[in-house]
């Protein structure tokens, strides 16, 4: 009896994975091929003007959390320090020479090997984090392209490829954008989600303290990332 159960178990899961993948299979895109020029260029100023970039660059301090609230940032600009917490682990990252970070736990400075393994957990953190925070100001980072692409309904969208900088370059984004400019969504091509084509809202907006705009959440399929009490200000 208990081997027919376990027999019936196998063969319910074997189901589910067949159903499982010819689902992602069904929803997957392959990344899309684009124009790269000046028009392509225009429509990255577009988007940043939307937003406010030049108040971005000059605000000093951004503060948001990720993943319900179990990461906490405050990120110094000037200076290039953020304060990441989660857990019972702070650190004061600096991202420059991240060999001069802080580590904390409890409240207790540590030191030694252990060290380097949390401001390396902390710097994944912060540049997958911080994305979803920050991302449509990243469009002329070093190492990115940017393309034109023509879209289903005839309208213009930006994809912009990291080729290097963060924890895994290579990956590309589509973003549309509204007739104004502001982003309306992206699509994700990236390494660590196997289904190219995945599309996140970028359309809940509040205006900081120094005028630059950033996002409160994002939706993802059934899914809602929440950024915490977001804040911008010098």
């Amino acid at each position: 009896m208990i081997k027919k159960l376990i027999k019936i178990t196998m063969i319910g899961l074997g189901v589910l994975l067949a159903l499982g993948l010819l689902y992602a299979l069904s929803i997957h895109q392959s990344l899309p091929k684009g124009t790269q020029g000046p028009e392509a260029d225009a429509l990255a100023h577009k988007m940043l003007k939307a937003i406010n970039h030049e108040d971005y660059k000059t605000t000093r301090f951004l503060e948001w959390s990720f993943r319900n609230s179990t990461h906490h940032y405050k990120w110094d600009k000037k200076k290039g320090i953020v304060e990441v917490r989660w857990s019972d682990n702070r650190v004061l990252l600096n991202l420059a020479k991240p060999g001069k970070s802080k580590v904390f736990q409890s409240n207790q400075e540590l030191k030694g090997e252990k060290v380097d393994s949390i401001v390396e957990k902390a710097i994944e953190k912060f540049n997958n984090d911080s994305f979803w925070l920050v991302a449509p100001f990243k469009v002329f980072d070093k190492g990115t392209s940017r393309s034109i692409v023509t879209l289903d309904d005839g309208s213009k969208g930006l994809l912009v490829t990291y080729s290097e900088g963060g924890s895994t370059p290579g990956d590309s984004y589509l973003w549309k954008l509204n007739p104004n400019g502001f982003p309306n969504t992206f699509q994700m091509w990236v390494k660590i989600i196997p289904i190219g084509g995945l599309e996140a809202s970028w359309d809940d907006w509040i205006l900081t303290d120094t005028g630059a705009y950033l996002p409160k959440s994002h939706e993802f399929g059934p899914i809602t990332m929440g950024l915490g009490n977001v804040k911008g200000y010098n």
